[in-house]
């Protein structure tokens, strides 16, 4: 029987949001012309605060504007790979590197689950030893390229929950995994909370605290 210890990524285990930073490096490396997009990617996100869009659309549109419709994974790999060595020299808590450290040396099987994409999650994923990643998919086309459209759903609030059940069945844990950890900074991560046996809420923004603290979830700073 395995203990899961299982992580979200922007704000918990990262300081900062990890998606548009993604498509900016992007951009700047394959595209920079793709910068001049940026005012349109700020009115998407009018839409989206106007309830236009949904998350999922807004994150269509914006790998659209700044990434490009499709793109081949030879293309793709030298980008993750040089965010992923940006975000790991500068964008880490350091609470969080102690605690997937601790968590490594209980004999959990570490799990990232975040509503980012997996283009670049799983590079993340990798260099901070993770076992497992469970995110966003992206649609690969015939001709192998990544296109700017999820697969799927985009893994956030009930959604996420909905796909850590399907990697815990697809995982072959169901009814036998132990004791689950939660790592997340945001209360769109209650359905998940809810559901694990230790509910973590890391440098938690204002809903979140509240939330924690009315269900007697601890709470941590990692800085």
């Amino acid at each position: 029987m395995s203990d899961l210890a299982i992580y979200d990524l922007d704000r918990t285990v990262t300081r900062i949001g990890t998606y548009t930073p993604f498509l900016i490096h992007s951009a700047l490396r394959r595209a920079p012309w793709r910068l001049l997009l940026l005012p349109i990617t700020a009115a998407s996100m009018l839409g989206y605060a106007a309830k236009l869009i949904d998350r999922g659309k807004l994150k269509e549109i914006n790998h659209w504007l700044l990434l490009g419709r499709s793109i081949h994974p030879k293309d793709l790999k030298p980008l993750v790979d040089s965010f992923a060595d940006a975000t790991l020299a500068r964008n880490i808590r350091p609470g969080a590197l102690k605690a997937i450290a601790r968590d490594k040396k209980e004999g959990r099987r570490l799990v990232l689950a975040t509503a980012s994409y997996r283009l670049y999650a799983d590079a993340i994923a990798k260099r901070l030893g993770f076992d497992d990643v469970i995110g966003t998919g992206s649609v690969i086309g015939l001709d192998e390229r990544l296109r700017s459209r999820i697969e799927g759903e985009n893994a956030y609030g009930e959604a996420k929950l909905r796909m850590i059940a399907a990697w815990v069945e697809k995982s072959g844990l169901k009814g036998k995994h132990g004791h689950v950890r939660f790592y997340s900074d945001h209360a769109s991560d209650a359905p998940t909370f809810e559901w694990a046996d230790e509910p973590v809420a890391v440098n938690p923004h204002g809903p979140l605290q509240r939330l924690a603290k009315s269900r007697g979830w601890a709470i941590e700073d990692w800085g």
